[in-house]
């Protein structure tokens, strides 16, 4: 068992990913970016904390001393830290800002490649709401460790000049500083745990509700049509007062941190001055470095309060590097085996012994070139099945066989290049109608035949740019029947050895169902392809029909023949 799944794993290329590894590799894929905005941002703290330094200077030497040129040098000192300052800022911000949306665009395309995947498993138990929400704003979150790692540098050079600088003016002023902060620091640690826990609450709450939204949305035209939009708003409003109820929760996480460190960093520049203003008044320092003491202190409170911001970014990407990994590191449905197609693809598909889902030892055996129907009254084998056949899941037991090569010993990916399973409920891109149909298709295809075998040919005629008519998402602009039309099209075009498809007209009339049975006849001729239907019309043009009851074959023969000798067949059909 552990072996299978050290196996799986290393299939989707995830092993034990976690969230430390997620935010490790963020910020080390933007090693540049995040190294030149560090740098700058250090020289941007250093001359922040430089600039009561010379106010000091500028008082004991062109003030104190009546120094007209040591006031004038000092004031142009000052105005040179000011251009530095903004130099600085900019840039150090841009290259932060540029790690920050590249890591979390790299994020977002290992989550895609990764929910795409051949070999699955990266949406079990997820909804598609779920993992749009990990995709997106956990995967921002995540990026902007990049920035807080930056302004923790920044913010850490401007604690370090602070703090020699105080050390020249007086010893026990840079011990203060020195000793304060990782106090400060450690106590901003710990009140950010609690905020980490809270965070990682709020966004599972949040996802949860994006996802429940999704499907409503998705479905809403069958809620009304069921009547059942009161059940549905009621589900949606709980679960959104839960997402809410976890928002306010790490709302006030959130409060409580920034509050309390502020008041403990308030508290530690009070000090800071008050031990300044001591030293003075005894004359261990003149008033220039009093000035410049009180003014780093002030300048204090910018650094000191970036740690809080730091604390919190950092518990927030956690979180959601937490969330992240989940995903990215989920044990593939399926294992990647290092067979080989046999090439060319002959297109034999054979069934031994399979037990899946309610599957039971089921046999089946389709010979290239068949054109087979499969009738399975129980829509659970037919899905059982589909999965099967195009290695979405494996079997428990028995074995698939494509031209005499186990399914199991080859990449998912290459199976889907030879065995195409066209299910129901396929949902269209948004783009033109002839972009979805050549979605699939190889290069220079013509999709001439595909569009007039499935009928799609007549949507694109009853549409007013024809074929370049825009689809909006999911086909939704379309009736039930085109989005039958043009989806079978597309499956036709892809032109693979062996094709599955699963009811293709339900949604169509009479006379065009016909028409998509003799057209699937024709431009299906001699290459193997499995109808899973209980169309009459699509099964009167097979070679023979394959009857599934209880998880096996229960009967296998002509159309004709089964309807005159089989009551359960004609009750699937007919009815």
């Amino acid at each position: 068992m552990g072996t299978a799944k050290q196996v799986r794993r290393s299939a989707v290329g995830a092993t034990d990913l976690s969230g430390r590894d997620v935010l490790r590799s963020s910020v080390t894929g933007q090693r540049r970016d995040v190294a030149i905005g560090s740098l700058l941002g250090a020289g941007h703290q250093a001359g922040e904390a430089l600039v009561p330094v010379l106010i000091g200077v500028v008082i004991d030497q062109g003030v104190a001393k009546s120094d007209t040129g040591g006031l004038l040098l000092g004031i142009a000192a000052l105005a040179v830290v000011y251009v530095g300052l903004s130099f600085s800022f900019r840039f150090g911000a841009r290259a932060g800002e540029r790690a920050a949306e590249t890591a979390a665009h790299r994020l977002r395309t290992r989550l895609v490649g990764r929910i795409l995947a051949p070999e699955g498993g990266a949406d079990s138990g997820r909804l598609p709401g779920e993992l749009t929400n990990i995709a997106t704003e956990d995967a921002k979150r995540v990026g902007a460790v990049n920035m807080a790692v930056i302004v923790a540098v920044a913010a850490m050079t401007g604690l370090l000049v602070s703090a020699v600088v105080l050390v020249r003016i007086s010893v026990l002023l840079g011990l203060v500083v020195l000793l304060g902060t990782p106090l400060l620091l450690w106590v901003g640690h710990l009140l950010s745990k609690p905020l980490e826990r809270r965070s990682g609450a709020e966004q599972e709450r949040a996802a949860q509700a994006s996802g429940i939204a999704a499907d409503l949305v998705a479905g809403l035209r069958v809620l009304k049509g069921i009547g059942a939009e009161s059940v549905a708003v009621a589900r949606y409003r709980q679960t959104s007062s839960e997402s809410l109820s976890a928002t306010l929760r790490a709302a006030r996480a959130r409060a409580w941190q920034n509050g309390i460190v502020l008041a403990l960093t308030g508290v530690f520049i009070a000090l800071v001055a008050l031990v300044g203003g001591r030293l003075a008044t005894q004359g261990d320092i003149s008033l220039g470095e009093l000035v410049s003491a009180v003014g780093l202190a002030l300048f204090l409170l910018g650094p000191l309060s970036e740690f809080s911001w730091i604390n919190s970014e950092l518990a927030q990407g956690r979180a959601s590097a937490t969330r992240i990994a989940g995903v990215l590191g989920a044990d593939g449905a399926v294992l990647s085996g290092a067979g080989r197609l046999p090439q060319p693809v002959r297109g034999a598909v054979r069934l031994r012994g399979v037990s899946y889902g309610t599957l039971r030892d089921l046999d089946l055996d389709i010979a290239p070139g068949d054109l087979v129907g499969v009738v399975a009254p129980d829509s659970a084998d037919a899905t059982a099945l589909l999965l099967c056949l195009a290695r979405r899941s494996d079997p428990d037991s028995g074995s698939v066989e494509l031209d005499g090569v186990l399914l199991t010993t080859l990449d998912p990916a290459d199976v889907r290049t030879a065995i195409l399973v066209a299910e129901h409920d396929a949902d269209l891109f948004e783009g033109t109608l002839t972009g979805n149909v050549r979605a699939a298709a190889p290069p220079e295809h013509d999709i001439g035949p595909a569009l007039a075998a499935s009928g799609a040919d007549e949507v694109a005629g009853t549409l007013p740019q024809g074929g370049d008519t825009i689809v909006t998402e999911r086909g939704r602009s379309l009736s039930g029947g085109q989005r039958q039309r043009v989806a079978l099209a597309r499956a036709l075009a892809a032109d693979t050895p062996v094709l599955v498809v699963h009811d293709p007209a339900t949604a169509v009339d009479a006379v065009t169902e016909a028409r998509i049975a003799a057209g699937l006849r024709d431009i299906r001729r001699d290459r193997t392809t499995v109808l899973v239907t209980t169309s009459p019309a699509l099964l009167s043009v097979t070679d023979r029909v394959v009857l599934i009851e209880d998880g096996r074959v229960a009967g296998c023969a002509a159309h004709a023949e089964l309807v005159r000798d089989r009551i359960s067949y004609r009750s699937a059909v007919l009815s």
